[in-house]
């Protein structure tokens, strides 16, 4: 078995597109559930306008780049203020309830034969980075360095994800040191001991809800960009709880946790996914196909991730950079 192809993928995949659309949508998450206490299991719903909006506004009404990006942004304000006008005062699980419904909701309705002109039906809106593509300085023969090789796109498109994520982890922190960040995390704590210092709890629960699902269309904004197609598989409900593998693994109410985490998952994802076709595929493959076959190996890496989250969530509930008092979820 060649070891060193399965390390070079892994770490490909681990400094990837896919680890920084992750990373973004985590850091987008860590300020609503890290930093407020806010159940959003809907984080996928902010991703897909931003992603939609701008695919849509590009190949279907041939809009430029950047008016689009920034409806994008625009669109994760609207349905940041629909889903916490009617649940923010209320209980957090009613929160969670009506994320995760209003992610499915949208993945259906834009997947819907009946709006296929608008946004392609279940094959969604795909080809509309040319405007993105004109501002890649990399090289045509793309980046080889450490037995590590990128394509020349998707090299820019890391060097743009990470320096944003980078530059968003910069302004969570100053954020987080200010007098605004200090109430988002007393809310988590005891949002009725905030509310009898005169606070408007609620102005910032929306603040905080609009802030993340902003950072959430960013991750996918750069999801469309990355693979130059947005479709409603893309931001399946699994995406939401792989942002939150991402922000456990990393640390809850961390900065940089995020930027960990999604580093952690995806070499150990892809690392995994790699060993497994490695050890089942060839003519004389190390795991007979009695025991495994290369199509059951694909899910094995799931199953095996599974047990490293629940041994992590067993011994290292706060995560690998975390503190356990920062754990504290607002159920009030």
């Amino acid at each position: 078995m060649e070891w060193s192809g399965v390390l070079s993928g892994a770490i490909e995949q681990g400094i990837g597109p896919s680890a920084i659309i992750y990373c973004l949508a985590a850091i987008g998450l860590n300020i609503h559930f890290g930093y407020t206490g806010l159940l959003n299991f809907g984080q996928a719903a902010f991703m897909m306008v931003g992603g939609y909006a701008l695919g849509s506004l590009i190949q279907t009404w041939g809009w430029p780049l950047f008016p689009s990006l920034v409806v994008g942004l625009l669109m994760a304000v609207v349905l940041a203020l629909v889903l916490g006008v009617p649940t923010l005062r209320l209980r957090a699980d009613y929160l969670a309830i009506a994320t995760i419904a209003a992610a499915e909701a949208i993945r259906q309705v834009l997947g819907s034969a009946a709006l296929n002109d608008e946004f392609g039906g279940q094959d969604g809106r795909y080809g509309f980075v040319d405007g993105m593509r004109s501002l890649n300085f990399v090289p045509s023969g793309g980046v080889h360095f450490l037995g590590l090789d990128f394509r020349s796109y998707d090299f820019f498109i890391m060097i743009v994800g990470w320096t944003l994520a980078l530059l968003l982890c910069g302004f969570v922190y100053l954020l987080m040191r200010s007098p605004w960040g200090r109430v988002l995390k007393s809310i988590r704590e005891d949002e009725d001991a905030v509310r009898s210092l005169g606070k408007n709890v609620y102005s910032y629960k929306m603040q905080a809800l609009v802030l993340g699902g902003v950072i959430g269309a960013l991750a996918g904004i750069m999801s469309g960009l990355a693979t130059s197609n947005v479709a409603p598989s893309d931001f399946a409900t699994d995406t939401t709880f792989f942002t939150y593998t991402v922000l456990l693994i990393g640390g809850a109410a961390r900065v940089f946790g995020p930027v960990a985490g999604a580093l952690i998952f995806w070499f150990f994802i892809s690392g995994l996914d790699l060993f497994f076709d490695k050890m089942t595929s060839g003519a004389n493959p190390t795991i007979p196909a009695s025991i495994m076959t290369d199509d059951q190996a694909s899910l094995m890496r799931l199953i095996f991730l599974g047990l490293i989250l629940m041994l992590i969530m067993i011994y290292r509930p706060q995560g690998i950079f975390g503190d356990r008092r920062e754990l504290a979820i607002d159920a009030h």
